[in-house]
């Protein structure tokens, strides 16, 4: 992975937002993804697709539903990029906002999606 690769990853509100969202959960679907940014399925689906091919992360298709995760296998240093840069935005809009809609999300009983 090269930096300019990353931080060119990073540069799309959109893409940070899903990456913030995954650094504190293990996986999640993309209709939690749609709900916590208040975005067309389309859009997001469009930007995971590109931090899938820029190997950010990993998916798993369950019947209808695919759950992304930050890949396992990226370096260590972008791994701590990633992490260390939601740390330090979590407090700030939208990403604050992100976090809330998804705790807030309907049909997610006991923090899992059920949609």
């Amino acid at each position: 992975m090269s930096p300019t690769l990353l931080f060119k990853a990073l540069s799309d509100p959109t893409r940070l937002r899903c990456l913030s969202l995954l650094v504190n959960h293990e996986e999640l679907c993309v209709c939690e993804l749609t709900q916590a940014l208040g975005l067309p399925q389309p859009k997001v689906s469009h930007h995971l697709a590109g931090l899938r091919k820029a190997e950010l992360v990993s998916d798993r298709k369950v019947g209808l539903w695919i759950y992304y995760r930050l890949n396992p296998e990226v370096p260590p240093w972008v791994e701590a990029v990633i992490r260390k840069t939601a740390e330090g935005i979590r407090d700030e809009e939208p990403f604050s906002s992100d976090t809330v809609a998804l705790v807030e999300m309907p049909n997610r009983p006991s923090g899992v999606c059920s949609a």
